[in-house]
């Protein structure tokens, strides 16, 4: 089965590439490997606000980290043209806004491992980091980065 029919048995439609809200550039491509800059939580279209700990659930956080790997697919399949090409997701780094109590940023973080899995099969299994951090651009309760091996 292809990526892009994972993807529509799970009913995701991938999003166009989001315009840096700062100095920098989507991805870049060095050899066979891309990476992708940070992604954030984004939810209606807008910045994904909260902290975990504080307000926000470890299930929601799930949720958000999910959103965020659906729009780094999405900027994947931008930068390579064709998500069959993925030979491997490397590595995910994730930075979850989180209290000093808080202490399952791993948990949030497979919101978004589990779904690259679902999608990518074995190809999807992936080194990662979580950390928990004090603040996230626009106050957005996740930001999750990616690099990817082409075929």
């Amino acid at each position: 089965m292809s990526v892009y029919d994972k993807l529509n048995a799970l009913g995701i439609s991938l999003p166009a590439v989001s315009t840096p809200a700062a100095a920098y550039v989507p991805f870049v491509q060095t050899g066979k490997l891309f990476f992708l800059s940070g992604h954030i939580a984004k939810k209606d279209g807008k910045p994904w606000v909260g902290k975990l700990g504080s307000g926000m659930s470890t299930d929601d956080g799930k949720l958000a980290a999910r959103a965020v790997a659906i729009d780094l697919m999405g900027t994947l399949h931008a930068a390579v043209g064709d998500l069959n090409r993925v030979k491997r997701i490397v590595k995910l780094m994730s930075l979850v806004n989180s209290t000093p109590e808080f202490t399952e940023q791993h948990l949030v973080t497979n919101g978004a491992s589990q779904l690259i899995a679902d999608v990518f099969g074995d190809a999807g299994a992936h080194a990662r980091s979580a950390f928990g951090v004090a603040q996230i651009p626009f106050g957005a309760c996740v930001e999750i980065e990616l690099i990817a091996e082409i075929g």
